[in-house]
């Protein structure tokens, strides 16, 4: 009786989670595992992987070449992050002061270009900022300037593509933490005699800094994996963390040390989230903003 009473009590289980934990096996661990193994093996002679145990891919991470590699990704990540924030924030505190409709409104229209292919947006970049782009024209005839400008195929150029391409990610957390910000408290703090850029540092900084935390989570983590965004502004001048990475196992055909750099690029993921969790924030908010 007990183990019938057991199997009526697993199978809805199963039913449920069986699916998922199957789609995560399949498309989660399996392929985590593959790189994983081929990190430590060594690359043939014509490409591929040779069996065979080595630490040599990960020593070779550690290069003067890659080692700055991985210094300017992490400076143009920062950079990305610090101007989502600069950038977002105000926006965000101002939608968040309206009503209903308005607050749907504007969240629409931050939305919906990010529905039409990211290739598709940054060609239109492309074509705004080259030098015969609309941006140099107009400069030009407002005589702002006296030659072209040269924005792109630089690191001005894929900061640029970065920033639009991850903002929303600054945004929904920031949204989330702003307009579930007490308003009695800022009252408060008017009631007692506190300016407004006191009252903001004091009480609505420290209050929204959860969304700040998640935001700069969400965005420095896919800027150092954005390949084509760097190869499209950066005219594959620019090489960052994730173009190496492509580089390695499409250009080199060396899939282990390629596998290897996949590996570190997770560890260095799991760092920043680590940090994150360290300072207060919470890992679920990075999952789904309510």
């Amino acid at each position: 009786m007990k183990t019938r009473l057991k199997i009526k009590s697993i199978v809805p289980r199963l039913t449920m989670t069986g699916p998922v934990a199957g789609w995560m096996i399949l498309f989660v661990v399996i392929p985590f595992t593959y790189i994983f193994v081929i990190s430590f093996m060594n690359r043939g002679t014509y490409g591929g992987v040779e069996l065979g145990f080595t630490l040599q891919n990960y020593a070779n991470i550690f290069d003067a070449k890659y080692l700055m590699i991985f210094l300017n990704s992490i400076l143009l990540a920062a950079v990305t992050t610090a101007l989502c924030i600069l950038i977002a924030y105000p926006f965000t505190y101002f939608i968040a002061q309206k009503t209903a409709v308005t607050k749907t409104v504007f969240v629409s229209m931050v939305m919906i270009p990010f529905t039409v292919s990211s290739l598709v947006r940054i060609y239109s970049w492309i074509n705004l900022l080259r030098k015969d782009g609309i941006i140099n024209n107009l400069l030009m005839s407002l005589r702002v300037i006296d030659e072209p400008l040269q924005m792109i195929y630089n690191n001005f150029g894929v900061i640029v593509g970065m920033v639009y391409t991850l903002i929303p990610f600054m945004i929904l957390p920031l949204y989330s933490s702003i307009e579930k910000l007490d308003k009695s408290m800022l009252e408060a703090g008017n009631d007692l005699g506190a300016k407004p850029a006191r009252a903001f540092a004091t009480i609505t900084l420290p209050l929204t800094a959860p969304g700040i935390f998640a935001g700069a989570i969400m965005v420095f983590i896919p800027t150092l994996g954005y390949f084509f965004i760097t190869d499209m502004l950066g005219g594959s001048k620019i090489m960052m963390i994730g173009n190496l990475i492509r580089n390695q196992f499409v250009t080199a055909k060396n899939w282990p040390f390629g596998a290897a750099l996949s590996i570190f690029l997770i560890v260095l993921t799991l760092a920043a989230l680590w940090v994150y969790e360290r300072i207060g924030g919470d890992l679920e908010d990075l999952g789904g903003m309510r």
